[in-house]
């Protein structure tokens, strides 16, 4: 007999895992916090570990303590079709502390990188016209918050 394998990306953060697990799952259709473990003898009564789903994707937060930041290395990638889905998503990502970073990176508040992608950016890159993607690509590298219209002009060298 087989065991059924599931597979889940885990967040440590010192404190804040189940404020950043309400923080995504309010940001995207159909996302919940599936599970919430309490740290037991807690006197402010916060969760060990916090599970959720986002985007058919499944998550876990825990509370570990200090000792290992966030870093880029790691992020959670978000394509989307449309610019007011970048822009919602960034401006929710980025608010009370966040920070913006380049090329469609940021980093929210609690410390954990996002790259918020365009359809627009994966398809232009692909294309055929290795001049067109060539634009594509020093647009993107000159821009914080991916702008599509703007990818879409440079692929028409305007």
């Amino acid at each position: 007999m087989s065991k059924v394998q599931t597979i889940r990306t885990c967040l440590w953060f010192e404190r804040d895992a189940e404020d950043a697990a309400r923080l995504y799952v309010s940001l995207f259709e159909d996302a919940e916090i599936t599970h919430r473990f309490p740290m037991r003898g807690d006197p402010e009564g916060r969760a060990f570990l916090v599970q959720w789903t986002m985007l058919g994707q499944k998550f876990s937060a825990m509370n570990g303590g200090p000792g290992f930041p966030h870093s880029a290395a790691a992020s959670i990638e978000v394509h989307v079709e449309t610019q007011a889905e970048v822009d919602r998503l960034w401006d929710a990502l980025t608010a009370e502390g966040g920070k913006p970073g380049r090329c469609g990176w940021l980093t929210d508040r609690f410390g954990i990188s996002w790259q918020i992608i365009p359809e627009a950016l994966p398809r232009l890159m692909a294309s055929k016209d290795s001049a067109a993607a060539q634009r594509v690509t020093q647009a993107m590298l000159a821009m914080s918050k991916l702008d599509a219209a703007a990818l879409e002009a440079a692929a028409m060298g305007d």
